[in-house]
C-alpha cells in the first residue's frame, strides 16, 4: 500500500460480503466524470479535453441540471444518485438505460438527504434555488435522468465500444486474479491507494472515516475517464461502490490511438504513438505530414501532461514516450 497521506476510509467487511462482491462498469460515472471536465473548461490529466460536442451539450436545460450539482471550488462530493450501483445480471448493452432509469426512480427521500443534508454538510456553496425548487417539487429526478440520457447521447455513447473495452480487459484480469489466487489477492492488487487486511479494505482519501459494510454486496468499478482518482460510493442505503483506475488504458501493443484519440485528439494519440522511439519535431513532422508548428504546439501540451519527455542530443531536441504514455497506448504488462 502507497504511503498514506491525509487520511484513510475503512470498509469493514465479513465473509459474506466477500462471497457478494462483484466488479461491473459504470457508464453513468464515466458520463459524469467526463460531464465535470466538460463543464469546468477542465483536462484530463491523460485524455485531455472532452471536445467541443460535449461543450455544445452544455446549453441543453436539464445537462445544465446536471452541472448544478457537481462539485465545485475543491468540493468533492457527488449526489450518489447521479451515479447509481449498476445492477447485478444487467446485459452491458442495457447498463446506461438501467441507470438512467434509476435515477428517474430516486425516492423522494433519498433525493433529498442527498441534496439538502449532504450538499450542505460536504460542500462550500448553497444548493441553488432552482435545483432545491425543482426537488421539492418531485420534477428533478425526471429532469436529471434526461440530462444524463442527453449527454450520454452526445458526448459518450460513440466512445462507450472502445471504453467498455478498457473496462473489459480490467474485469478479466480480476476475474483471473480470483481464480488463481482467491478473492483477497483481487482485492490487494486494485490499486496502491486500496489496502487488503483481511476483514477490512482501507482507501487512501483526504478524510478518515469508517464504515461497517458486514453482509452488503461490494461493487468495484474499474473507471477510464475519473483515472487516476479512487472513489468510494456509501450515500444510497444497501449499496456500497468503489471505482479505481482501469488497469489498461489503451487498446493494446498495435499502437492504434483508438479511445487515445477520441480523448486526447488524433493529432497527439498519432503523435504519442509515434514516439516509442526518440524523435525530433521536424522528424515527426516529415513521417506524419503535420507542419512542424503544428507538431510543436501538440508536443507541448504532450509534455504538459506528463506523457512525453524530451532531451536534447547534439543540436536537437528528442521527445520520447513516458512511463505514463507506455501504461496509457499499451496498458500494463503484468
Amino acid at each position: 500500500m502507497a504511503a498514506i497521506v491525509g487520511g484513510v476510509f475503512t470498509l469493514r467487511v465479513d465473509t459474506e460480503t466477500v462471497s457478494r462482491t462483484r466488479w461491473s462498469p459504470s457508464p453513468a460515472s464515466e458520463c459524469m466524470a467526463w460531464l465535470k471536465l466538460t463543464a469546468t473548461s477542465g483536462r484530463h490529466p491523460v485524455f485531455g479535453d472532452p471536445g467541443s460536442l460535449a461543450r455544445a451539450s452544455l446549453g441543453h436545460r436539464d445537462v445544465a441540471l446536471l452541472v448544478d450539482l457537481l462539485p465545485q471550488d475543491g468540493d468533492t462530493y457527488l449526489p450518489d444518485l447521479l451515479t447509481p450501483q449498476p445492477g447485478a445480471g444487467t446485459r452491458r448493452r442495457d447498463l446506461i438505460d438501467e441507470q438512467i432509469a434509476r435515477i428517474e426512480a430516486t425516492t423522494q427521500e433519498d433525493l433529498e438527504s442527498q441534496l439538502f443534508t449532504y450538499t450542505q454538510t460536504h460542500w462550500s456553496r448553497p444548493l441553488s434555488t432552482g435545483s432545491r425548487r425543482l426537488a421539492e417539487s418531485g420534477r428533478l429526478q425526471r429532469r436529471l435522468a434526461n440530462g444524463l440520457a442527453q449527454f450520454w447521447r452526445v458526448a459518450m455513447s460513440d466512445g462507450w465500444p472502445e471504453l467498455s473495452s478498457i473496462i473489459d480487459q480490467d474485469i478479466s484480469h480480476r476475474a483471473k486474479s480470483v481464480v488463481g489466487h482467491g478473492v483477497g489477492r483481487a482485492l490487494g492488487e486494485l490499486h496502491p491507494d486500496i489496502g487488503w487486511a483481511g476483514d477490512v479494505i482501507t482507501l487512501v482519501k483526504p478524510w478518515d472515516g469508517e464504515l461497517d459494510i458486514a453482509g452488503r454486496e461490494l461493487v468495484l468499478v474499474p473507471s477510464v475517464l475519473s483515472w487516476p482518482d479512487v472513489i468510494v460510493q456509501v450515500d444510497v442505503p444497501g449499496e456500497v461502490v468503489v471505482y479505481y483506475p482501469a488497469r489498461r488504458i489503451g487498446t493494446g501493443r498495435d499502437h492504434k490511438p483508438g479511445v487515445v484519440a477520441q480523448v486526447i485528439g488524433s493529432a497527439r494519440a498519432a503523435l504519442l504513438a509515434d514516439l516509442e522511439t526518440a524523435r525530433s519535431t521536424t522528424e515527426l513532422a516529415r513521417r506524419t505530414g503535420y507542419t512542424a508548428g503544428t507538431v510543436s504546439y501538440h508536443l507541448k501540451a504532450l509534455h504538459r501532461a506528463g506523457l512525453v519527455s524530451k532531451f536534447r542530443d547534439g543540436h536537437y531536441v528528442l521527445y520520447q514516450q513516458t512511463p505514463q504514455a507506455v501504461i496509457l497506448l499499451h496498458g500494463t504488462r503484468n
